[in-house]
């Protein structure tokens, strides 16, 4: 099985989970002073329909979908958008790794690699609009 199927299949338990996105936001939120400024005006409901869709975007790059809805994120993530840094990133995704590690039981270390592989070819993409 290739990385990306085991990383889709993954993310299927975790979105089965009712309170996964909400334990993201909590723990990406707490981890930085930055990141919770940048996410005090906005609609957590509606953000979290965003970060859903967003994951499942960067999956679906790495299985080989054009990029185009990537780089639509990284021009409205860019200096010019949103400003966030790219170092920001790097936060996010420890979060949601360590996110998904509580809510997919079947989550270890060669899944964890997998996951950081998968995030981090889309994530280029978005970066380099910054």
């Amino acid at each position: 099985m290739k990385p990306t199927d085991r990383v889709m299949q993954s993310y299927g338990r975790c979105c089965a989970s009712p309170s996964f996105f909400d334990d993201f936001y909590q723990q990406f939120l707490a981890s930085s002073p930055k990141i919770r400024e940048k996410f005090a005006n906005t609609n957590m409901p509606a953000q979290k329909q965003l970060l859903r869709q967003g994951i499942l975007n960067l999956v679906m790059f790495a299985r080989g979908m054009p990029d185009t809805k990537l780089r639509a994120l990284g021009a409205s993530h860019s200096r010019e958008g949103f400003d966030i840094r790219p170092e920001l990133y790097d936060i996010w995704t420890q979060a949601l790794l360590d996110t998904v590690g509580k809510h997919d039981q079947q989550f270890a270390e060669p899944l964890r690699r997998d996951w950081r592989e998968v995030l981090n070819k889309g994530i280029e993409v978005i970066k380099s609009h910054y």
